[in-house]
């Protein structure tokens, strides 16, 4: 018996069927859902007042960006390789297109690594796609951060420093302080990236701040930084972005040194013998990442809990780091095999970082590695402005979008 396979549209109409019977037998209609958690929030003033803050938000992060020399990228939605993310997500939606599976963006590292390899550009900036389908609660709580579907300020600007694989086996005080050297500008950076975008909400949208009940306090000194294992000795690992809040005045601080994704930089790593140090090991000194938290404050000084909206970090740049790394994070099985021609033997066993590794294993004419050595960052729009406009009006994440989709605040999305 041959059975024909049912097209999306059909598909989708019999599960908003089932969706709306299941309204019905709990005393409701689809109508009312509309009504209630579209339409009412599409037509209020407080959603008004968040667009004004958003588009003057977004407008001055991005002119910050462009006088400091960066050019912007297109977005990359779909592709054959993704961030594979150092946390859980429910699954990595794919799309079959022409035999081929792509999968859609978790975020555009991958992407900017590559845009950089460009030696005539300083680095890199877009407004970056990103699809994580976060699991929902397992208690059935309202997690207001999440959204699966969001908008990430991502960039990436080159180092430029020509470090070689013997200097970092062999001087590792002077690859240090170098390193120490790229951190502070990549702090730098995104301090005055955030310092540009905020001084322009307060020019343009001020009004919609206090139509809001919240204010902005931009510190006159640079942002705090804290790093993370002191922090965790000091405070304690639970609920620790709060406690580090609470032990500062600004709005803004900074958290360094956080293990997390494969391509943040961790030195000294390689040794000359071949081996490497274990992830364990690391303190937060020797861990070249960081996080810019930041608390929301209301008109009367009343301040919530800080929350993490930017994550970032050098990363790592020469092959042998890069490889190892993959391995150690469990993102492909085992190293790349290469021909005398550079052409790896072992595709099929990694999966869609084939193209990939074979432009990070690439050298010049020299043998040199021709993969960039840069910093970089991303900053969720959408949880930035939920972070800094909780209060009388703003509870969740939903509330500072049109069409938010949060993983725990119902069963189907309908816009």
């Amino acid at each position: 018996m041959t059975t024909t396979a049912l097209d999306p549209y059909t598909l989708v109409g019999q599960r908003l069927n089932r969706f709306q019977r299941s309204l019905a037998s709990r005393g409701s209609s689809l109508k009312q859902e509309i009504d209630d958690r579209y339409l009412d929030k599409w037509r209020s003033e407080t959603l008004y007042h968040v667009s004004r803050v958003r588009t003057a938000l977004v407008a001055g992060m991005m002119d910050h960006l462009v006088e400091e020399g960066l050019l912007n990228l297109e977005r990359v939605s779909v592709s054959l390789v993704t961030d594979p993310l150092a946390h859980t997500v429910e699954h990595l939606p794919e799309i079959p297109y022409r035999g081929s599976d792509y999968v859609t963006t978790h975020s555009m590292i991958y992407a900017k690594f590559l845009a950089c390899h460009n030696p005539h550009l300083k680095g890199i900036f877009v407004d970056s796609p990103n699809i994580r389908l976060e699991p929902a609660d397992p208690h059935g709580r309202q997690r207001g951060r999440y959204l699966i579907d969001f908008s990430q300020l991502d960039v990436e600007v080159r180092r430029n420093r020509e470090l070689q694989l013997d200097a970092y086996l062999d001087k590792p005080r002077e690859v240090t302080a170098i390193l120490q050297e790229d951190l502070g500008k990549a702090l730098k950076l995104f301090e005055g990236m955030t310092r540009a975008g905020f001084a322009k909400v307060q020019r343009l949208a001020g009004d919609s701040l206090d139509a809001l009940g919240v204010r902005i306090d931009l510190p006159e000194k640079p942002f705090p930084v804290f790093y993370q294992t002191e922090a965790e000795a000091k405070y304690g690992t639970e609920d620790l972005e709060r406690k580090m809040g609470e032990a500062t005045e600004s709005q803004f601080f900074f958290v360094v040194g956080l293990m997390r994704e494969n391509y943040d930089l961790i030195y000294p790593y390689l040794r000359r013998d071949g081996s490497r140090r274990a992830i364990r090991e690391f303190t937060s000194r020797e861990i070249f990442n960081y996080d810019l938290c930041v608390k929301g404050r209301q008109k009367d000084g009343t301040t919530s809990a800080a929350k993490e909206v930017l994550s970032g970090g050098l990363r790592e740049w020469l092959p042998e780091a890069i490889v190892a790394r993959l391995l150690d994070n469990g993102v492909i099985p085992e190293a790349p095999i290469l021909d005398e021609t550079g052409e790896i033997q072992n595709l099929e066993a990694l999966g869609g970082y084939g193209p990939f590794l074979t432009v990070a294993l690439s050298r010049d004419g020299q043998g040199r590695p021709l993969f960039p050595e840069t910093f970089g960052g991303g900053i969720g729009i959408e949880r930035l402005l939920w972070t800094l406009l909780r209060g009388p009006f703003i509870k969740n994440i939903d509330d500072v979008t049109f069409f938010g989709k949060n993983p725990d605040s119902t069963e189907l999305f309908l816009f």
